[in-house]
């Protein structure tokens, strides 16, 4: 089966972050096969680019010459193409061999403020090769600047969009996360809009987001994908490189291509340590320590943000005769409430990975007490208004207000309850084996206690 084949035509980032560096890395993860023509060596790292060496035009055409005629192109991507020179020999190229499926990122400013592109070379840029874009692909900064007009909202991108189609790109996205609010970007395909939104996630991790973004676009095209088809699904995947991207270096550490292929490979040990877990609490009779809500056990993937990067049990571990049992397999995504306690947790430690509900008597705390676990608790009495009238808000708050605190991290958090919020036992721990190993224990002590 013959593999897609993806040519970039990018400068190189001598930190892996952007340029063909972050171009590979996304093409291969994606399934694609990366060429590239190097038109420039920057040398750079987190904080900034503090040289830029131009190759050749002639190297640059020879590099066209060797790979296109021999390997074949699918589709291909631009990126820092620095002079006048260097763009036109480019688009001479991509005319000469008839690469229709072409992005174009107009790649102008660094993540660190300095300037890819020559001034004289925005015009070049504008007559030689926006006419030669399959998909123009320019955040905010770089739709004003090519297009001249202020873009400050979804309606200023829909006119630049307009203004950029005109100047000859087929398609064009305008990436809008230099906007406040949510991460939007607008397809325009010459007749209608589309928006594809996302969260904002707080980091300065996002070097080499655009190079990723575009390298996406195109890999996605080779794929065979549709054009919104391959805009939405270099969406997610630019999304997830930005909410794990790496904390790496002392400035602006890189979005993560990785992170995709990385999590998809650690799910399947969650999965498998959750059910272990479970299997501890059914062979040892923990009925005896599910509340009247039931149980629920979860465990994040690590570096989890959101609630779908923790796995728990969808209909919750339940009370049967005297043990504690869920009929149904751990998912992802499959409990708010524990998910809430475990990210809460980890925003104090990365490494609290696991959590579970267990019911709250003085036994149980006294029980716990004796076998030397840690314990603290927090009162819903101080809980603020704005947090109540939030559902699950509580579990979020209480579990921050305890680790707050500053005493060290305990194996179980509690509370009493209030008037209609029944009183609770959390059990932290860093996998699903060691929290399942303390409700276990907890189990066995109040039935010795109870002379059972």
């Amino acid at each position: 089966m013959k593999p897609a084949r993806v040519l970039t035509i990018a400068g190189s980032d001598s930190g892996g972050g952007a340029g063909i560096q972050a171009d590979l890395k996304t093409i291969t993860v994606l399934g694609g096969f990366g060429m590239t023509v190097v038109t420039a060596l920057t040398a750079q790292n987190t904080l900034g680019v503090s040289g830029i060496h131009e190759v050749p035009v002639p190297f640059i055409e020879a590099q066209f010459d060797a790979v296109v005629p021999d390997i074949g192109v699918d589709a291909a991507k631009t990126g820092m193409l620095s002079s006048p020179e260097i763009i036109r020999a480019v688009a001479g190229r991509v005319r000469r061999y008839g690469i229709e499926t072409l992005v174009v990122d107009p790649v102008m400013v660094a993540k660190g403020g300095a300037s890819l592109l020559r001034e004289e070379a925005k015009a070049t840029l504008v007559t030689e090769l926006l006419p030669l874009a399959f998909v123009l692909t320019p955040n905010i900064p770089e739709a004003e600047a090519l297009t001249g007009r202020a873009v400050a909202s979804r309606e200023d991108m829909k006119e630049a969009a307009r203004v950029l189609h005109g100047m000859g790109a087929k398609h064009v996205v305008i990436k809008g996360g230099h906007l406040p609010g949510e991460a939007v970007d607008l397809l325009f395909d010459g007749k209608e809009s589309f928006f594809f939104t996302s969260p904002r996630i707080d980091t300065k991790d996002t070097h080499g987001t655009g190079c990723t973004f575009s390298a996406a676009v195109a890999t996605e095209l080779a794929l065979g994908r549709t054009v919104h088809e391959a805009v939405a699904g270099a969406k997610e995947f630019i999304t997830g490189a930005i909410r794990h991207g790496l904390r790496i270096g002392q400035g602006h550490g890189p979005a993560d291509p990785f992170a995709f292929l990385r999590r998809e490979t650690e799910r399947y040990p969650v999965l498998q340590a959750l059910k272990k877990a479970h299997r501890m609490l059914a062979e040892n009779r923990c009925g005896n320590i599910i509340p009247e809500v039931q149980s629920n056990l979860g465990f994040a993937l690590p570096g989890a943000r959101g609630v779908e990067d923790v796995a728990a049990f969808p209909g919750r571990i339940l009370k049967v005769g005297e043990e504690a049992r869920s009929f149904i397999d751990p998912e992802f995504g499959a409990s708010r409430h524990v998910a809430r306690i475990i990210l809460t947790a980890m925003r104090f430690d990365e490494n609290l990975r696991s959590a579970m509900n267990i019911r709250f008597s003085e036994e149980v705390i006294e029980a716990a007490r004796e076998l030397g676990y840690g314990i603290d608790s927090f009162d819903r009495a101080g809980e603020p208004e704005e947090v109540k009238r939030k559902e699950g808000s509580t579990l979020e708050w209480g579990t921050g207000t305890v680790l707050s605190r500053g005493r060290g991290i305990p194996d179980l958090i509690y509370d009493r309850g209030e008037m209609g919020k029944e009183p609770m036992v959390r059990i932290l721990g860093t996998f699903p084996e060691e929290v399942a190993a303390k409700a276990v224990q907890i189990s066995r002590k109040l039935r010795k206690s109870e002379g059972m």
